[in-house]
């Protein structure tokens, strides 16, 4: 378990798990279902940050392709100035500048 987990986070991570593999899912998937299920009420609550306000998206996908939030987030961190009051496309044309 992750350790940013609390006690009653592992409690569900056990039950949703167990449920699955008695649903007929190998250990595994069962692992990766409860995992996912147990970070999105963390998610929810507000007790872990959510990838999609912070992440840059995945780099083998194209700038064009991305949202505005991950074109943002990487233009941060490229330190693309005047990003705050670009548009999609203005980001897409400055990162590929940059």
């Amino acid at each position: 378990m992750p350790a940013a987990w609390s006690d009653k986070d592992e409690r569900q991570y056990e039950a949703i798990k167990e449920s699955s593999i008695e649903r007929g899912k190998d250990e595994d998937t069962a692992e990766e279902i409860a995992a996912r299920t147990v970070n999105k009420r963390r998610r929810e609550e507000g007790r872990t940050p959510n990838k999609t306000t912070q992440g840059t998206g995945n780099p083998n996908k194209s700038l064009s392709s991305r949202t505005k939030q991950e074109l943002y987030n990487l233009a941060k961190q490229r330190h693309v100035e005047g990003r705050s009051k670009m548009s999609k496309d203005q980001l897409v044309h400055a990162l590929q500048k940059a």
